[in-house]
Protein backbone atom coordinates (compact mmCIF):
# COMPACT_ATOMS: atom_id res chain seq x y z
CA UNK A 1 0.00 0.00 0.00
CA UNK A 2 1.30 3.45 -0.91
CA UNK A 3 2.20 5.79 1.91
CA UNK A 4 0.97 9.36 2.12
CA UNK A 5 4.45 10.58 1.15
CA UNK A 6 4.42 8.39 -1.95
CA UNK A 7 1.01 9.66 -2.97
CA UNK A 8 1.90 13.32 -2.52
CA UNK A 9 3.64 14.56 -5.65
CA UNK A 10 6.28 17.25 -5.17
CA UNK A 11 5.78 20.57 -7.00
CA UNK A 12 9.02 20.06 -8.94
CA UNK A 13 7.98 16.60 -10.14
CA UNK A 14 4.61 17.95 -11.20
CA UNK A 15 6.25 20.74 -13.21
CA UNK A 16 8.50 18.19 -14.93
CA UNK A 17 5.53 15.98 -15.80
CA UNK A 18 3.69 18.98 -17.23
CA UNK A 19 6.71 19.88 -19.38
CA UNK A 20 7.17 16.31 -20.62
CA UNK A 21 3.46 16.00 -21.37
CA UNK A 22 3.52 19.20 -23.40
CA UNK A 23 6.62 18.01 -25.24
CA UNK A 24 4.80 14.83 -26.21
CA UNK A 25 1.90 16.95 -27.38
CA UNK A 26 4.16 19.06 -29.57
CA UNK A 27 5.67 15.97 -31.19
CA UNK A 28 2.36 15.32 -32.95
CA UNK A 29 2.84 16.74 -36.44
CA UNK A 30 -0.85 17.49 -36.83
CA UNK A 31 -0.96 19.66 -33.70
CA UNK A 32 2.49 21.23 -33.49
CA UNK A 33 2.91 24.95 -34.11
CA UNK A 34 6.56 24.68 -35.13
CA UNK A 35 8.04 22.41 -37.83
CA UNK A 36 9.48 19.10 -36.73
CA UNK A 37 13.27 19.18 -36.16
CA UNK A 38 15.55 17.44 -38.64
CA UNK A 39 18.10 16.44 -36.01
CA UNK A 40 18.22 15.55 -32.31
CA UNK A 41 18.92 19.15 -31.33
CA UNK A 42 20.34 22.38 -32.71
CA UNK A 43 22.38 24.56 -30.40
CA UNK A 44 22.83 27.89 -32.25
CA UNK A 45 26.43 28.64 -33.12
CA UNK A 46 27.28 31.93 -31.39
CA UNK A 47 30.17 32.43 -33.82
CA UNK A 48 27.54 33.26 -36.45
CA UNK A 49 25.93 36.05 -34.48
CA UNK A 50 23.32 34.14 -32.46
CA UNK A 51 21.24 36.56 -30.42
CA UNK A 52 21.27 39.24 -33.10
CA UNK A 53 19.41 37.26 -35.73
CA UNK A 54 15.71 38.02 -36.12
CA UNK A 55 14.97 34.38 -36.93
CA UNK A 56 16.87 31.58 -35.20
CA UNK A 57 16.45 29.21 -38.14
CA UNK A 58 18.87 31.43 -40.06
CA UNK A 59 21.63 30.66 -37.52
CA UNK A 60 23.69 27.48 -38.15
CA UNK A 61 23.73 24.76 -35.53
CA UNK A 62 26.80 24.14 -33.48
CA UNK A 63 28.45 20.80 -34.28
CA UNK A 64 26.68 18.22 -32.10
CA UNK A 65 30.03 16.93 -30.86
CA UNK A 66 30.63 20.35 -29.30
CA UNK A 67 27.37 20.39 -27.33
CA UNK A 68 27.64 20.14 -23.55
CA UNK A 69 25.23 19.35 -20.74
CA UNK A 70 25.12 23.04 -19.84
CA UNK A 71 23.52 23.77 -23.22
CA UNK A 72 20.43 21.92 -21.97
CA UNK A 73 20.23 23.34 -18.45
CA UNK A 74 18.63 26.66 -17.46
CA UNK A 75 18.78 28.05 -13.93
CA UNK A 76 16.96 31.34 -14.38
CA UNK A 77 13.64 30.32 -12.85
CA UNK A 78 14.77 29.96 -9.26
CA UNK A 79 13.45 33.39 -8.31
CA UNK A 80 11.01 35.99 -9.64
CA UNK A 81 12.01 38.66 -12.14
CA UNK A 82 13.56 41.76 -10.58
CA UNK A 83 10.70 44.14 -11.38
CA UNK A 84 6.90 44.02 -11.21
CA UNK A 85 4.58 45.84 -13.59
CA UNK A 86 1.98 48.32 -12.39
CA UNK A 87 -0.49 45.44 -12.67
CA UNK A 88 1.40 43.49 -10.01
CA UNK A 89 3.03 40.83 -12.16
CA UNK A 90 6.61 39.91 -12.99
CA UNK A 91 7.59 37.38 -15.63
CA UNK A 92 10.66 35.47 -16.76
CA UNK A 93 10.14 34.32 -20.35
CA UNK A 94 12.35 31.46 -21.48
CA UNK A 95 12.90 31.13 -25.23
CA UNK A 96 15.86 29.94 -27.30
CA UNK A 97 17.28 33.46 -27.18
CA UNK A 98 18.20 32.92 -23.52
CA UNK A 99 18.09 29.11 -23.35
CA UNK A 100 19.72 27.84 -26.57
CA UNK A 101 18.92 24.19 -25.80
CA UNK A 102 15.27 24.88 -26.69
CA UNK A 103 16.08 25.80 -30.27
CA UNK A 104 14.10 23.74 -32.85
CA UNK A 105 12.35 21.72 -30.12
CA UNK A 106 9.03 23.53 -30.52
CA UNK A 107 8.57 24.72 -26.96
CA UNK A 108 9.19 27.58 -24.54
CA UNK A 109 8.02 28.50 -21.07
CA UNK A 110 7.55 31.30 -18.55
CA UNK A 111 7.55 31.89 -14.81
CA UNK A 112 5.07 34.50 -13.59
CA UNK A 113 4.79 35.87 -10.07
CA UNK A 114 1.63 37.77 -9.18
CA UNK A 115 1.18 39.99 -6.14
CA UNK A 116 -2.00 39.77 -4.06
CA UNK A 117 -4.71 41.33 -6.21
CA UNK A 118 -2.35 41.53 -9.19
CA UNK A 119 -3.40 40.50 -12.67
CA UNK A 120 -2.09 39.06 -15.90
CA UNK A 121 -4.16 41.25 -18.23
CA UNK A 122 -6.19 39.69 -21.06
CA UNK A 123 -3.87 38.62 -23.87
CA UNK A 124 -3.35 35.84 -26.38
CA UNK A 125 -0.55 33.89 -28.05
CA UNK A 126 -1.01 33.72 -31.84
CA UNK A 127 1.32 30.77 -32.35
CA UNK A 128 0.88 28.54 -29.30
CA UNK A 129 -1.38 26.76 -26.85
CA UNK A 130 -0.40 27.42 -23.24
CA UNK A 131 -0.46 24.98 -20.34
CA UNK A 132 -0.28 26.82 -17.02
CA UNK A 133 0.56 25.23 -13.67
CA UNK A 134 0.05 26.87 -10.27
CA UNK A 135 3.14 26.36 -8.14
CA UNK A 136 1.71 28.33 -5.21
CA UNK A 137 -1.28 30.53 -4.46
CA UNK A 138 -4.84 30.84 -5.73
CA UNK A 139 -5.31 32.22 -9.22
CA UNK A 140 -8.55 33.08 -11.02
CA UNK A 141 -7.74 31.84 -14.53
CA UNK A 142 -9.70 31.57 -17.71
CA UNK A 143 -10.15 32.16 -21.41
CA UNK A 144 -12.82 33.39 -23.83
CA UNK A 145 -13.73 31.35 -26.89
CA UNK A 146 -14.75 32.67 -30.31
CA UNK A 147 -18.41 32.70 -29.23
CA UNK A 148 -17.51 34.98 -26.28
CA UNK A 149 -18.13 32.18 -23.79
CA UNK A 150 -15.95 32.45 -20.69
CA UNK A 151 -14.29 29.37 -19.18
CA UNK A 152 -12.85 30.43 -15.83
CA UNK A 153 -12.36 29.28 -12.25
CA UNK A 154 -9.96 29.62 -9.34
CA UNK A 155 -7.13 27.11 -9.63
CA UNK A 156 -4.82 26.35 -6.74
CA UNK A 157 -1.42 24.84 -6.01
CA UNK A 158 -0.84 21.71 -8.08
CA UNK A 159 -3.62 22.39 -10.61
CA UNK A 160 -3.22 22.92 -14.34
CA UNK A 161 -5.30 24.79 -16.93
CA UNK A 162 -4.92 24.92 -20.69
CA UNK A 163 -5.43 28.04 -22.82
CA UNK A 164 -6.13 27.10 -26.47
CA UNK A 165 -3.99 28.71 -29.13
CA UNK A 166 -5.06 32.19 -30.18
CA UNK A 167 -7.78 32.62 -27.54
CA UNK A 168 -7.81 35.54 -25.10
CA UNK A 169 -6.97 34.46 -21.55
CA UNK A 170 -6.26 36.08 -18.19
CA UNK A 171 -5.21 35.49 -14.57
CA UNK A 172 -5.71 37.25 -11.22
CA UNK A 173 -4.28 36.43 -7.81
CA UNK A 174 -7.33 36.06 -5.55
CA UNK A 175 -5.44 34.54 -2.63
CA UNK A 176 -3.99 36.14 0.48
CA UNK A 177 -0.36 35.58 -0.51
CA UNK A 178 1.76 35.97 -3.66
CA UNK A 179 1.14 33.42 -6.41
CA UNK A 180 3.60 31.72 -8.74
CA UNK A 181 2.63 30.04 -11.99
CA UNK A 182 4.59 28.29 -14.72
CA UNK A 183 3.41 28.35 -18.32
CA UNK A 184 4.54 26.04 -21.13
CA UNK A 185 4.01 26.72 -24.84
CA UNK A 186 4.06 24.38 -27.83
CA UNK A 187 6.14 26.86 -29.81
CA UNK A 188 9.59 28.28 -29.31
CA UNK A 189 8.18 31.64 -30.39
CA UNK A 190 4.56 31.79 -29.15
CA UNK A 191 4.22 35.56 -29.47
CA UNK A 192 2.03 37.63 -27.16
CA UNK A 193 -0.58 40.29 -27.86
CA UNK A 194 -1.85 42.14 -24.76
CA UNK A 195 -5.33 43.41 -25.47
CA UNK A 196 -5.17 46.80 -23.65
CA UNK A 197 -1.78 47.66 -25.15
CA UNK A 198 -2.72 46.44 -28.62
CA UNK A 199 -5.78 48.69 -28.68
CA UNK A 200 -4.81 51.80 -26.75
CA UNK A 201 -1.02 51.60 -27.02
CA UNK A 202 -1.02 51.42 -30.82
CA UNK A 203 -1.71 53.99 -33.52
CA UNK A 204 -5.32 53.06 -34.22
CA UNK A 205 -7.20 56.26 -35.05
CA UNK A 206 -9.01 57.89 -32.12
CA UNK A 207 -12.19 58.26 -34.16
CA UNK A 208 -12.43 54.52 -34.65
CA UNK A 209 -11.84 53.80 -30.95
CA UNK A 210 -14.41 56.39 -29.92
CA UNK A 211 -17.02 54.71 -32.12
CA UNK A 212 -16.02 51.18 -31.12
CA UNK A 213 -16.08 51.75 -27.35
CA UNK A 214 -18.53 54.63 -27.01
CA UNK A 215 -15.89 56.86 -25.43
CA UNK A 216 -15.02 60.51 -25.94
CA UNK A 217 -11.61 61.85 -26.96
CA UNK A 218 -10.59 62.65 -23.37
CA UNK A 219 -11.28 59.10 -22.23
CA UNK A 220 -9.35 57.67 -25.17
CA UNK A 221 -6.43 60.00 -24.48
CA UNK A 222 -6.32 58.90 -20.84
CA UNK A 223 -6.12 55.25 -21.84
CA UNK A 224 -3.48 55.99 -24.47
CA UNK A 225 -1.26 57.60 -21.84
CA UNK A 226 -1.68 54.57 -19.59
CA UNK A 227 -0.92 51.94 -22.21
CA UNK A 228 1.57 53.78 -24.42
CA UNK A 229 4.79 51.81 -25.01
CA UNK A 230 7.47 52.62 -22.44
CA UNK A 231 10.88 53.74 -23.75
Amino acid sequence: MCTYEQKKMSPLLTVLLVVFSLHGYTSDRAMASDPDPLQDFCIPNIKWGYGRAARLETVPCKNSSEATTDDFVFSGLKKPADTFSNMGISAVSVTPQIFPGLNTLGMSFVRADIKVGGINAPHFHPRATELTYVLQGKVYSGFVDSANRVFAKVIEEGEVMVFPRGLVHFQMNVGESPATVFGCFNSQNPGVQKIPSAIFGSEIKDELLEKAFGMNSKQIDKLRRKFAPKD
